[in-house]
Formats: structure tokens, sequence, C-alpha cells
């Protein structure tokens, strides 16, 4: 049995494409939550429903739609037979993931249970299904439980691992996920299970191995969609050190795979932005948000606004603003982008609203730095660093974590600060800190 050291050059991992890039939408079994509702491109929560509601079409060379549609006319053709169900909701769940639409979140609940209905005692289909569904709605705590379900019904078999992973890196727990995505390595090295090695590898501060988790993700990559995950996110990986070239290069092959691929899109308009062409940036976003607004690029879209020296926030802040108004108002899942909006251009203490709720469902470094961040824009610093610090624990050399303990730091008066401070612009050259407090519009 190969460890996880061998396989990939470097400690374990999770990510990924449910966990860690998607926030679909909240879930209907958390008290006040709502279910995702058809929005328009300025109105829709995080990624619930981004690029409008009621939209039915997909990433361009997804082939999710077919997919779907297949497994539907297997039901109709076959409507007892529980396996059947279960492809249904494995395909909706797939579909929302490429498409970043939560709408078929809601079919795939309804096959799992119906599948349960024929079949409720070994169904390992259906308590998997069940695990992809809670990740992608941030029930991470009852993921972890279908996950632990599936392992001990099938000790062999890869689906429950990718839940069970996916759920413990949200949650904080970083050695269990280890644990989780070197079985999955272990029984399945394909790029499902490089790129969440890939996630975990350069959170634990090892982008050389992380890279070279992602080459052999997209290497073994059996979808156009597997392929252009993996190659934007080793452009994400590039860039963030500040090779723009390298990483233009991964956001292109990403598109190459899937036209349109919403994260290779963003990559190239970052790459842009970062090179100083911020009219040329700005169009890009303005064609990117106007089809998916997720809170990342509309975020990104109004910082270079910002750096371009144009007035206001434009759609996009408006955008933003209306999705933490849905976002406070549902109950539902937070995009920590959101809390960051909101802290730095908005009201910072509707911001710790935001993440003190979303961290008593996730406990990963994201949700840790965002809401390190909301407090200290709010003015109480002493009770940021804590989170500050725990965002840095695992050792990921991110340059907005650096700089956002570094200014926590020196507000508290700290010697480190400086160094902190110094250290994010080390860590990537491109990097732009967060406006000054005086520049919000509350």
């Amino acid at each position: 049995m190969k460890t996880l050291i061998s396989a990939v050059g470097g400690a374990a991992a999770v990510a990924g494409c449910v966990a860690g890039l998607l926030w679909l939408g909240p879930s209907p079994a958390r008290p006040g939550a709502t279910a995702p509702a058809a929005a328009t491109a300025t109105t829709t929560t995080g990624t619930d429903n981004a690029g409008g509601g009621s939209r039915d079409r997909d990433t361009a060379g997804s082939g999710s739609g077919d997919t779907v549609d297949a497994a539907r006319r297997r039901t109709e053709a076959y409507p007892d037979d529980p396996t059947a169900w279960t492809v249904l909701a494995r395909a909706a769940i797939e579909r929302a993931r490429t498409t970043l639409d939560a709408g078929p979140l809601d079919t795939a609940d309804q096959a799992l249970r119906r599948s349960l209905a024929l079949d409720g005692s070994r169904n390992y289909g259906a308590v998997t299904g069940l695990g992809m569904l809670a990740n992608a709605r941030h029930e991470f705590a009852e993921a972890r439980e279908h996950a632990l379900r599936g392992t001990r019904m099938a000790p062999d078999r890869p689906d429950a691992y990718a839940v069970l992973a996916d759920a413990e890196i949200q949650l904080g727990h970083y050695p269990a996920a280890r644990a989780a995505v070197q079985r999955l390595l272990d029984i399945a090295p394909a790029s499902a299970a490089y790129s969440r090695a890939a996630y975990d590898l350069e959170t634990h501060g090892r982008p050389t191995d992380a890279a070279i988790a992602l080459r052999r993700a997209v290497d073994s990559a059996a979808t156009p969609d597997e392929r252009a995950f993996a190659e934007a996110r080793l452009g994400d990986l590039l860039g963030s050190g500040g090779d723009l070239d390298k990483a233009e290069r991964h956001y292109q092959r990403a598109l190459d795979a899937v036209p349109d691929h919403p994260y290779g899109q963003a990559g190239i308009a970052r790459v842009t932005a970062a090179r100083g062409e911020t009219d040329a940036a700005r169009a890009l976003y303005g064609k990117l948000v106007a089809r998916t607004p997720l809170p990342q690029f509309l975020l990104e879209a109004v910082e270079v606004r910002r750096a371009s020296g144009a007035p206001g926030l434009g759609g996009e802040g408006a955008a933003l603003a209306a999705q933490v108004r849905l976002a406070r108002a549902d109950g539902g899942p937070v995009d920590p982008h959101l809390a960051l909006y909101a802290a730095d251009h908005g009201d910072p203490q509707v911001a710790v609203e935001l993440m003190r709720r979303e961290w008593q469902h996730t406990r990963g470094v994201v949700v840790a730095d965002a809401l390190g961040w909301a407090l200290h824009r709010a003015g109480r610093s002493e009770e940021a660093l804590p989170y500050a610090v725990r965002a840095a624990g695992t050792g990921w050399r991110n340059a907005l974590f650096r700089y956002h303990r570094g200014a926590i730091e020196r507000e508290l008066g700290m010697p480190e600060a400086a160094g902190h401070l110094r250290e994010a612009t080390a860590l990537n050259p491109s990097f732009t800190p967060p406006p000054p407090r005086a520049e919000r519009n509350d």
C-alpha cells in the first residue's frame, strides 16, 4: 500500500468540489432556512443559484444536463429500482456542482428519499448520496455521519471516503480529513483523490507538493469537468505565488476543456487585473458575473473597480449588498466572501453576525480567517486574534491570511505584526491589501 507521501509528495488532503469551493444553498433542515429560490443575477445568495435560480443550461461542455435527463428516463422506465433513483440523485448533485446552481439539489433530495423508500437496508449509493447532498448544503456534521455509515457498510469502496474528507475539512478536523483522503488514494488514486490531496497540501504549507498532486489530477481526469477543475486549481495555486504567466496558461487549459468554465474565466480576469490592466479586467469580470454572480467573483470585481479609480462600488457592490441581505434573512450557509465584503465595504457588525452563524457549522481555516477579520473591522481586535491564529494553524502560505493577522496584531501593538504584513507581499507580489476603514461604504 502506497502512503500519501510517496503518492503525491507530501502530507494528505481534502478539498474540492463540494466542500471548499461551492456554496450551493441553505439546507431545508436548518431551522429558519429557506430553500434556494429563483433569483436574478443581483440577488443570489453565495453561490446559491449562481447564474440564476431558474437557469436550465449547463456549463458548456459539462454534459451534466444530458446525464440528468438520461437518469430521469431510467427512473421512468424502472420506477421500483432503488439504484436508478440513486443514479438520478448523483447526476443532479453533479449538475449543481458543475453549473454552480443549487436548483438540482431538490431533485437529488427527492430521488434519494425515493431510493431509500425502496431499499432502506444496505443502500450504499443512497447513503453516500445523502452525504454528498449534506456537504453541498453545508450540513457538514450530517454529511460526516452519512459518510461514516458508508465506510462501515463498504470499507473498500471510495465514495464514502470522498464525502468524509470533504466534511472533515470543513469541520476543521484536519487529521481525520487526511486519513480519509489517504484511504481514498489507496482505493481509487484518481482525479478526485488527487484534487483533495492538493488542497490539504496547499493548506498545510506545501504548494510545490500540491502542484504535483494537481498535475496528477489533470492526468487522471476522466471528464472535461475534472480536467477543467484541476487546471483552474493549478492556476489558482501558481497565481497565489505570483507566477502570473503559468497561472494564465492553466486557466486557459481549463477553458479549453470546458468553454466558459467560471473558475477559468475568473482566473484570466484575476491575472489581467494583477498585470494592472484594470479596464480589461473589469470588462472580463462584467461578463463573468452577468452569468455567474458568485460572491468571490463579485468581490474581486469590486476590488478591481476600486483599483481602477472608478467611484463607488458599482453594480457588483449592489449585488453583494443584496446577497448580504438575503443571507441574513434566510438563515442558511454564508459564503465568507460575503462577510469580507460586509467587513471592508459595508457594516462590519453584519459581517460578524454572518460569520458567527457560519462558525456554528464550519470550523475550517477559511471561516476562521473571515470571522477574525470581521471582528477586527468591527473594532474587536482582541477577540479577533485567536481566530487569525487558528487560520494560520495549518501553515497555509496564504497572503490574505497573513495580512489579516498582521493587521490585527498591529492594532494590538504586537511586535510580530510587521513581519506578517511583509510576508503577505512576499508570498504574493500581486497582493493588494483591503481598503482602509475610511473607504468603506456603510
